[in-house]
């Protein structure tokens, strides 16, 4: 079998005039003559010329948009417009047949709401195939970057008997008989008899797990699978997302923030790096939608100049309060622009406010610390002045909340006191409360949502478009 060589490789060729193979799907083929051909590796498609007065009828027909080829031929100098180089074929064989009839991808534009209920397909139009393929350097720069600078990758439990957040919002894990489960005197299920002798969940989060690991190994991530059950239908939530959890022993909460803002800057310049043309076409994309919206709605960016903001713009670094002030005095606040708006110190923040700081008030990202504790989780280090936390999020253009992560409270003493406080049962966490106990040190870390990074570097509007195959109430397909 001769060896393949990928479009993308082909068109960037310097060479012609060699025999090559190439396999892909057809994307159109007009005129009996030139066949539109894509592997995935590009957007771009190379064209492929029939000597069609030389070949079999029969074959022609079945050389319909969808069907998989193998071609082998010339790479020759191109004569049309739009490439630098076609594959004149002198054999022709298909792969796979596709009905013209059935298949749901027929060359027009379609929308995106369609496109999710064919999610199969929708890796082979030009959108999806930039973004997954932008998708992939994200999550390989991840990698690289916190291996370049000595981090161990940790695997915390997919399964788990905790609730990191406290938030109630996990998905039971059991091998009970759901129609007939066991019970105890009162009534309740009697989870001793489950699998795991104890009620299980999906993991919300790796963090507790992945403290334990940088108690020991200094600096760890995680890169796995997260699970909230929460019922919620907006285009920034899914019932199953990947979080990147980094934890690093002998941290403060300033060095959190430096090295979360330099993840992001450099995952961000990888993309530009490696998927400029990728990130061009959704560029073109993102624009074109912004066309339909009213004028004040638009974004005063384009997406590659977003993605540049980021990288040429320090994060603008301030209190929670100061933030609460500077929204207080805020013109959408002072006309009820705001759909919540800023009372006071005390507020929780919304997608609205995050925006208009980053947006609006400061004109770059933002990284807020010391939020109100009674806002915050229960393992965030407590501030001297008894009301506040050592916790940062990092705000982005368009999207809000991109980072969430604190500095870890280590005294054994004020993190039970606060598990007392919010009802958090300390004998389920006896082994997190451990690390306070032997060999307890400063230490801090974040979470970073792989999928709004990946919606922030693409310009896609809906999370369940950046994720193969989303997650969502009422919806488990494929």
């Amino acid at each position: 079998m001769s060896q393949r060589t990928k479009i993308k490789a082909l068109l960037e060729s310097e060479q012609t005039n060699m025999e090559v193979t190439v396999k892909g799907w057809i994307r159109t083929f007009r005129n009996n003559q030139f066949i539109a051909l894509n592997d995935g590796s590009t957007n771009n498609n190379i064209q492929v010329v029939v000597d069609f007065e030389n070949t079999d009828p029969a074959l022609l027909k079945r050389l319909t948009t969808g069907a998989a080829i193998s071609v082998v031929g010339q790479l020759v100098a191109s004569l049309g417009k739009g490439q630098k180089v076609e594959v004149k074929a002198t054999q022709i064989e298909v792969l796979g047949d596709s009905d013209p009839e059935k298949y749901p991808l027929q060359p027009k534009k379609h929308s995106l709401e369609f496109l999710r209920e064919i999610a199969h397909l929708r890796f082979r139009t030009n959108t999806f195939g930039a973004i997954f393929r932008v998708r992939n350097t994200l999550s390989y720069a991840i990698h690289r970057f916190f291996n370049d600078r000595g981090f161990v990758y940790l695997h915390t439990p997919i399964i788990t008997a905790s609730d990191a957040e406290g938030a109630g919002e996990a998905f039971k894990v059991t091998n009970l008989d759901m129609a007939n489960p066991p019970r105890v005197e009162n009534g309740d299920v009697d989870y001793k008899q489950d699998f795991f002798g104890k009620a299980t969940n999906l993991t919300v989060s790796g963090q507790l797990e992945g403290e334990l690991g940088a108690m020991a190994l200094s600096d760890i991530y995680t890169f796995g699978p997260t699970f909230r059950a929460e019922n919620s239908n907006t285009t920034r939530h899914l019932a199953e997302f990947w979080m990147i959890e980094p934890e690093m022993a002998f941290y403060d909460l300033e060095d959190n923030m430096d090295l979360a803002e330099a993840l992001l800057k450099y995952v961000i310049s990888e993309a530009l790096k490696y998927n400029a043309d990728d990130i061009e076409f959704l560029s073109q994309r993102l624009a074109e939608e912004e066309k339909q919206k009213p004028q004040n709605e638009r974004s005063e960016m384009g997406l590659t100049e977003k993605l540049q903001f980021c990288l040429d713009n320090d994060f603008q670094r301030l209190t929670y309060t100061e933030a609460i002030d500077i929204l207080k005095e805020s013109t959408p606040n002072k006309k009820k622009k705001f759909q919540y708006l800023v009372e006071g110190w005390g507020t929780d923040l919304q997608s609205e406010h995050e925006r208009y700081l980053v947006e609006k008030h400061f004109k770059k990202p933002v990284i807020l610390t010391d939020y109100p504790r009674e806002i915050k989780a229960f393992y965030m280090r407590q501030n001297d002045d008894g009301k506040t936390v050592r916790a940062m999020d990092i705000l982005f253009p368009g999207i809000g909340e991109i980072v969430g992560g604190s500095q870890r409270e280590e005294r054994l003493e004020k993190l039970e006191q606060r598990m007392d406080e919010m009802g958090i049962p300390k004998d389920e966490l006896w082994w997190y409360l451990d690390t306070r106990r032997f060999g307890a040190c400063p230490h801090a870390g974040f979470g970073l949502g792989f999928e709004r990074l990946v919606l922030f570097v693409t310009g896609m509007g809906n999370i369940r478009d950046v994720i193969p195959f989303p997650r969502f109430p009422k919806n488990a397909e494929f």
